[in-house]
């Protein structure tokens, strides 16, 4: 029997019905059409899914739908401006070819993200830490780090607009 949700996701609030067995992936994508988080694996193994609940990068084929009521959950869709601008990571993932695919490339930003909210000037090496439960078949992770590297300057420089 399908209940009542109401989440908020990306700063709006949404009404779903959805079955209690239900993952968050599965509703952002079939219920509010936000396919940029990504089904992968379905066991948090592969981080292609990865949302941020409460800033705090999650795997969201872990997570019940019903877990994330009353909490804020952003995607991939929420990080840029309302305008369709983008958010630095997303620029710094561009300027620096840090995908191939791009199946990863939204759960690699959201992970990120987090990581550089906690810790805005990261090393090369905590970087590959913050990245850990997030995989990528295509690349090397070498312009991924560059990119995450890069992206603090980014911020900084839009924060100061």
């Amino acid at each position: 029997m399908k209940e009542r949700l109401n989440l908020r996701v990306n700063g709006e609030n949404y009404e779903v019905f959805a079955e209690p067995s239900s993952t968050l992936v599965e509703v952002l994508r079939e219920e509010l059409n936000l396919t940029g988080t990504k089904t992968g694996c379905d066991s948090g193994r592969c981080g292609a899914c990865s949302v941020l609940i409460d800033g705090k990068a999650v795997k969201s084929c872990n997570v019940l739908a019903i877990q994330a009521r009353d909490r804020e959950i952003t995607t991939i869709e929420g990080l840029g401006g309302r305008n369709g601008e983008l958010h630095p990571l997303q620029e710094a993932f561009i300027e620096n070819f840090a995908f191939q695919c791009g199946f990863c490339t939204p759960g690699m930003i959201i992970a990120s993200k987090a990581l550089l909210d906690e810790n805005p000037s990261p090393t090369e090496e905590e970087v590959k830490a913050g990245l850990e439960g997030n995989l990528c078949r295509c690349t090397g992770y070498v312009k991924i780090i560059e990119a995450v590297l890069a992206a603090p300057g980014k911020i900084q420089i839009r924060s100061a607009k």
